[in-house]
C-alpha cells in the first residue's frame, strides 16, 4: 500500500483514542463534579487524596485502553513475524506510546510511520492527563484553603 494508507490509518487510531480520552476524561471530570464539586467537599488536604487518586488510577486506564488498540491494530495489520503475540504487540505500544522507545522491537519500512503517529498521539494524550491531573490537584488546594480560611474566620 501507499504511505498516504499507513498515514490514513494512524490518523484513524489517533481520532478513535482522542474518542475514547474525551469520553472518558468528560464522565470522569462529571463524576468528580457531582462529588466533590461543592467547595465544602474537601476540608483537609488528606481529604483530597482519594479524588486525586482515583483520577490518577482512571486516567492510567484510559491510556492502557488506548495502548491496547494500538497493539491490536499492530498485531492484526503486521506480518505474525513482527509482533507475534500480544504480549509483544502492547509492549512495543506501550514503549511507543510513551516515547520511551528502548528500541528493542522496532518496525521496518512505511509501518515506521504508524509507531511515529503513536508516540505523537502518547504525548498528546499523556499531555491532556497531566492538565486534567494538574487541575483536579489545583482545585483541591484552593477548596482546602478556602475552606480552611472560612474555619479561621468563624473562629
Amino acid at each position: 500500500p501507499p504511505m498516504i494508507a499507513y498515514i490514513l490509518l494512524g490518523i484513524l487510531l489517533v481520532a478513535v483514542t482522542v474518542l475514547i480520552h474525551a469520553i472518558g476524561t468528560s464522565r470522569w471530570l462529571d463524576r468528580l463534579i457531582r462529588r466533590y464539586g461543592r467547595a465544602e467537599a474537601i476540608h483537609r488536604p488528606l481529604d483530597s487524596f482519594r479524588p486525586l487518586a482515583t483520577t490518577a488510577v482512571v486516567l492510567l486506564l484510559l491510556h492502557t485502553l488506548e495502548i491496547m488498540l494500538w497493539a491490536l491494530a499492530y498485531l492484526h495489520l503486521l506480518p505474525s513475524t513482527v509482533l507475534d503475540s500480544l504480549e509483544e504487540a502492547t509492549y512495543f505500544s506501550f514503549v511507543t506510546f510513551t516515547t520511551l522507545g528502548y528500541g528493542d522491537i522496532t518496525l521496518e519500512g512505511p509501518w515506521r510511520i504508524l509507531s511515529g503517529i503513536e508516540a505523537l498521539n502518547g504525548i498528546l494524550l499523556v499531555g491532556w492527563s497531566t492538565a486534567m491531573l494538574f487541575a483536579v490537584v489545583q482545585r483541591s488546594w484552593q477548596d482546602t484553603a478556602r475552606n480552611l480560611r472560612d474555619t479561621q474566620e468563624s473562629s
